[in-house]
């Protein structure tokens, strides 16, 4: 008998690949045991692979089932995705945009972006999630996000970027500091402080940047805590718990205790990049871009 893969093979492949366990994953199913191991046995026929390695006791995933769940979960994200879209083209709206950032974009393009979006299109559904550089790069793998705003120098093939702004660094003081009326500050002159710093789970590439300013200024820095959140290096700066180095525009929105310090003078720039996926095909992704474009300098 000739079968061909329907979509109710892959929905059952994975939900025993999470479950990794018959029983457990035929009650999820709603339908029996040995009728889970029928389909099962019939994907394996139809793609000539072993999938999964049952013994008495345990059932794993083999080489070919890994690929395949990778793959799996892409469709169904899609599909999802689809479902979505559908749902929001019958409300009347032209599309759903779920987008990452980081703090920075908040303090630069993302608001006019944001104002733009809602005057071409008033009823665009969209969806804002405060992320790290990594967690951003992982969802638009997943296509759970559409577009992110991070701070990396390297990108997946799978993802494609676009510069939205380079900028220099500012060092960040608590407002009583006592070396603030000293003139010509420079870095080495804070080479004593606690710094506080963002973390490498904010970007790896980031935080080497970063660093790199120190090795330029001949001293490590005594980094005593480390956070995600710019909100929260600037109420620890304010608290006189050390001091930092943070992108310029972070000096923009926020309404703390401290002093910044321009350090126009280093070498070292940081840029905020748009990233989305390639392979992502929402029709609010051309949108926004065609957004942007009108957002950023022309010799950008």
């Amino acid at each position: 008998m000739n079968y061909q893969i329907e979509l109710r093979h892959l929905h059952y492949f994975k939900v025993l690949a999470e479950e990794l366990h018959f029983r457990k994953a035929a009650d999820r199913l709603f339908i029996s045991q040995p009728g889970l191991s029928r389909q099962i046995k019939q994907m394996e026929s139809i793609y000539k692979t072993t999938l999964f390695e049952r013994t008495k006791r345990t059932v794993q995933l083999t080489e070919a089932g890994k690929y395949l769940l990778h793959e799996v979960e892409l469709l169904f994200s899609q599909l999802s995705n689809i479902q979505t879209q559908l749902e929001k083209i019958t409300e009347g709206k032209i599309t759903s945009l779920k987008l990452g950032f980081i703090g920075s974009a908040v303090q630069t393009i993302l608001p006019k972006l944001l104002a733009s979006l809602k005057q071409k299109q008033p009823l665009i559904d969209i969806t804002l999630n405060e992320l790290s550089n990594e967690m951003q790069l992982e969802m638009l793998g997943r296509n759970e996000l559409d577009f992110g705003f991070v701070r990396v120098d390297v990108t997946p093939p799978h993802i494609k970027s676009l510069p939205i702004l380079t900028e220099h660094f500012a060092l960040v003081i608590p407002k009583n500091h006592p070396l603030k009326s000293k003139p010509n500050l420079q870095l080495t002159d804070f080479k004593d402080e606690p710094f506080i710093l963002f973390s490498k789970a904010y970007s790896i590439s980031y935080y080497d940047l970063v660093m790199s300013i120190f090795r330029d200024h001949d001293f490590v820095p005594h980094v005593t805590l480390r956070t995600v959140n710019a909100l929260s290096i600037f109420n620890l700066v304010s608290q006189g718990l050390g001091v930092a180095i943070v992108p310029s525009s972070l000096k923009n929105g926020y309404s703390t205790d401290v002093d910044f310090i321009e350090l126009e003078q280093i070498h070292q720039r940081t840029t905020l990049t748009l990233i989305w996926n390639r392979e992502n095909r929402s029709p609010g992704i051309p949108l926004l871009l065609q957004v942007v474009a009108t957002l950023l300098p022309e010799d950008s």
